[in-house]
């Protein structure tokens, strides 16, 4: 296909499907070369749920001429018979009222996103005539399948990273060579706390931490079937747990609960639907959880609805290894939640009160967050340098810094380099006797292929960037989460993810011995990760001095609303409430050398001090909006 110079994009996506950056990173490609892309709002995501009711077809149609759309680009990662399903009405709608280009309307193309299976079925179904995405495509191969004229994408975007290529061919020879496979379970000392209620992370990390230290992995485990009861369903995963302690490849577990498990816990679930993930609903599952995982340490999702009251369940039935939340996230804003974004602010705090009671860890889910969203990278390390302030305010010990690099998945290894070193000195400079940072890297969520050899290369390259983010110290990263190499194809089993720690674990054994060798650049005197490193410190030291000089209480439940709706972190991929935060959303982002950045209208790079001006502008509309809020009012 070819696209026209005029033409105009629509993504959509039903709101039944929380992910969006994959939509997000496709939107930001096509405005880079100069075409104007929409996406569609809560509304017409609702539409989406349901499309094939005749009504909400016809207010698809009304939105897509308003807007006066020619080709329509739709997503949806979860189940493939639901997705052939929305496919499928929607060019029903499209045929029936002769909006397609061969009926003389104006759409000209359909495209869709979404996992290898579902891609297929569409494929097939639909006599290729929708252009599919299985997440795979680099951003040069996406553009060339939209047919994109080669003059319309800017030259910085043909441009790649060696060292990306670098990591890759290290992958590539790994996987090649097979060693991975006969790797056994690294053997971890013994304590006397260890697999009981009284094991924490600090005691694991301390008692097995060696010179040449391999870290402790966690990896994210969630089986659900809907043709199983949800006791059926949890058995099941007791049963991985049961597995994956047994042949002791993984150190920490986490439950992949579902999203009824966060936000309706202990309720009659009736036919509300569970959306996949461990049903988990009574404090005696938790238990039986850990039982069956010990010695591995167990961690969960946070609760979207009572969260105190849940960090406390956590606490007391399944003594959780540690807490996380979002903060900014998972809540109305994003679709995760019941409560706005203030509510979810004052109930986290209350939350994270708790959790420095009981002296456990606590990981901020937020530059990821913010990333998933198209905000600039400077946003991405300023998010987790204030979550680490606020923690410390609070009274929190220990700081689980979690870094997801390949995010989004455009992004260059020097860049996440940088991303991931500028976040760590700053949040270790608040370090002292009473806060202690401990850092857990990850890949990207939308980093692997589906093609499953090609998944191992990537998780084998991405384990050496993460032993580049402090390439001097073998006892760093002292907790690294793996994903497994099958998520972009289908749900990782224990043997799966076994495997993934296997290549993981060889793969940062190998590199070290590479780079001890000089066989791989010494990437701790690389000078384009050095000046990265340091434009990000300057950037974000300038917009945490104004957030502290302008903003009352910054590091309170109020002080983190205004520094969010007034504009500070620029998060232009807002899907709901952007009325409430068109400060936010206001902002232009675009992808630069490797990195993501806030511009101007003209696409030229603000500096912090610009973007710092308009923020500091809005605090007094803000803060009067929320003083509002609080009484009661509308705003």
């Amino acid at each position: 296909m070819s696209v026209k110079d005029n033409e105009i994009f629509a993504y959509l996506k039903p709101s039944l499907d929380a992910h969006t950056l994959g939509v997000n990173a496709a939107a930001e490609l096509l405005r880079s070369c100069g075409y104007q892309v929409i996406t569609g709002d809560v509304a017409i995501a609702n539409i989406l749920n349901d499309i094939r009711y005749p009504t909400n077809q016809e207010k698809l149609i009304a939105w897509l001429r308003q807007n006066k759309i020619t080709h329509i680009g739709l997503s949806y990662r979860l189940d493939e018979a639901v997705a052939v399903d929305m496919v499928g009405y929607v060019l029903y709608a499209l045929r029936e009222n002769q909006m397609l280009a061969s009926q003389g309307g104006p759409i000209n193309g359909v495209s869709f996103a979404g996992l290898p299976k579902a891609c297929k079925q569409i494929n097939e179904q639909f006599n290729d005539f929708v252009l599919t995405f299985q997440g795979s495509e680099s951003s040069q191969e996406t553009l060339n399948r939209y047919g994109v004229p080669e003059e319309r994408i800017p030259e910085e975007m043909k441009e790649g990273s060696k060292y990306d290529e670098i990591l890759l061919n290290f992958g590539a020879e790994l996987i090649r060579e097979k060693a991975y496979l006969d790797m056994k379970p690294i053997s971890r000392a013994s304590y006397p706390d260890k697999g009981t209620n009284k094991d924490t992370l600090i005691k694991r990390i301390n008692a097995t931490m060696t010179d040449n230290y391999a870290p402790l992995l966690r990896a994210h485990v969630g089986p659900f079937s809907s043709d199983a009861t949800r006791e059926e369903n949890v058995r099941e995963f007791q049963d991985w747990c049961k597995y994956l302690s047994d042949t002791g490849y993984l150190d920490i577990v986490s439950i992949g609960s579902s999203q009824l498990s966060q936000s309706n816990f202990g309720e009659d679930w009736g036919d509300k639907p569970n959306g996949g993930g461990v049903p988990v609903n009574t404090p005696e599952e938790f238990e039986q959880i850990a039982s069956a995982a010990s010695p591995m340490l167990v961690r969960t999702y946070s609760g979207t609805k009572r969260i105190p009251e849940m960090a406390q369940i956590y606490e007391e039935h399944l003594n959780t290894a540690w807490h996380a939340l979002s903060l900014w996230w998972f809540n109305k804003m994003d679709g995760r939640g019941p409560y706005d974004v203030y509510t979810n602010l004052v109930e986290h705090v209350k939350t994270m009160k708790y959790i420095a009671k009981t002296n456990k860890p606590f990981e901020p889910n937020t530059p990821h967050h913010f990333g998933f969203r198209g905000a600039d990278d400077t946003t991405y390390v300023l998010s987790a340098y204030l979550a680490a302030k606020l923690a410390k305010k609070v009274g929190i010990q220990t700081f689980v810094l979690q870094i997801m690099l390949n995010t989004p998945r455009y992004t260059w290894g020097v860049q996440d380099l940088a991303k991931a070193r500028a976040a760590l000195k700053l949040v270790r400079s608040l370090e002292d006797e009473n806060f202690r940072v401990i850092l857990q890297p990850r890949a990207g969520l939308d980093y692997f292929s589906p093609d499953l050899d090609q998944a191992r290369v990537q998780l084998a390259a991405v384990s050496a960037l993460i032993d580049d983010i402090e390439p001097l110290n073998e006892q760093s990263p002292p907790v690294l989460h793996v994903v497994s190499y099958s998520e972009a194809d289908h749900l990782a089993t224990p043997p799966v993810i076994n495997e993934s720690v296997q290549i993981t674990q060889t793969a940062i054994q190998e590199y070290r011995r590479q780079r001890r060798a000089g066989l791989v650049p010494d990437m701790s005197k690389n000078e384009d990760v050095l000046s990265r490193t340091e434009i990000l410190l300057k950037r974000v030291n300038k917009i945490v001095a104004a957030i502290e000089a302008h903003v009352t209480d910054p590091y309170s439940p109020e002080g983190f609303y205004t520094i969010f709706a007034a504009g500070f972190m620029p998060t232009p991929y807002i899907w709901a409430e952007k009325g409430e935060f068109e400060y936010a959303t206001k902002w232009r982002t675009k992808p630069y050398q490797g990195g993501v950045w806030a511009v101007d209208e003209n696409g030229e790079i603000l500096t912090a001090e610009q973007v710092v001006e308009a923020a500091i502008r809005h605090i007094p509309e803000v803060e009067y909006r929320l003083k509002q809020q609080r009484n009661g009012m509308e705003f």
